[in-house]
């Protein structure tokens, strides 16, 4: 199950995991970019592609969609959690609805997907859940207020998670990306224009040149950090967080 999938990372590791071998269902809102993510799928004779509508800013119709989908006998082995940001901004001026909507879009929702397929990971013994969250989870970005503050929570609850199901043979990782070239970073590069009076392409100048690498990631990069803790060979890999940065943040 890979969330936020018709678009960014979530499409990129849906389309790598598919080439590797793995049935994808795919969720997100937007029932016309499903189906057309659902045609690009790689797909082989044993593979069996699928979606779900749902809406994370609404939880409890995610869980029901989901529900009615689990009833019919699915059964998953890896999930993939991944929904956009909030909007960004000084924390001293963020509205208490900013903070409550983040939560429930993203630590909520996880977990909520993530109390409906655990039964079935247990029965199979085999489990992969991956969080895509933030840098922001080692260092704060500035700017970004309600995001680092609900990522941070977000990767304590995948840590006290991956300590009470690493017994059932299930891993909780969480995958945390640096600048990326997705929708989401254009979006940033322009709020900050806006905020700075630079032009878009002198804020994108001075965000490239804290990366070590000299550049931003392509969201394939990330979709490889999510095919390795997918697999079998990242058994013994449980509760990290893994920056996928070009070497940006600062700290061990």
């Amino acid at each position: 199950m890979v969330c936020g999938s018709t678009q960014g990372i979530g499409k990129a590791s849906a389309m790598l995991l598919a080439k590797q071998g793995a049935s994808i269902t795919l969720v997100a809102r937007n029932e016309d970019a499903l189906k057309q993510t659902l045609k690009e799928l790689p797909v082989n004779v044993s593979q069996k592609h699928d979606y779900i509508v749902a809406d994370f800013n609404l939880s409890e119709e995610l869980k029901k969609s989901v529900e009615a989908y689990l009833a019919n006998g699915a059964e998953f082995h890896i999930l993939l959690n991944n929904s956009g940001g909030p909007p960004g901004g000084e924390i001293i001026n963020a509205k208490v609805e900013d903070f409550t909507q983040t939560f429930q879009r993203h630590l909520i929702c996880n977990h909520i997907l993530t109390q409906l397929l655990v039964p079935g990971m247990k029965k199979n013994k085999y489990g992969r859940i991956i969080n895509i969250i933030s840098t922001s989870v080692k260092e704060p970005i500035k700017g970004l207020g309600v995001s680092n503050t609900i990522r941070a929570s977000v990767a304590n609850w995948a840590k006290t998670l991956s300590i009470e199901l690493g017994p059932f043979g299930i891993t909780v990782n969480n995958v945390l990306p640096g600048s990326t070239e997705t929708m989401r970073i254009e979006e940033i590069i322009q709020n900050n224009s806006k905020k700075s009076g630079k032009s878009p392409e002198q804020v994108k100048a001075d965000m490239i040149a804290k990366v070590p690498a000299g550049r931003f990631a392509t969201a394939d990069e990330i979709a490889y950090a999510v095919a390795f803790l997918s697999s079998p060979e990242a058994s013994y890999v449980n509760g990290i967080n893994l920056p996928v940065d070009g070497g940006r943040t600062g700290c061990l």
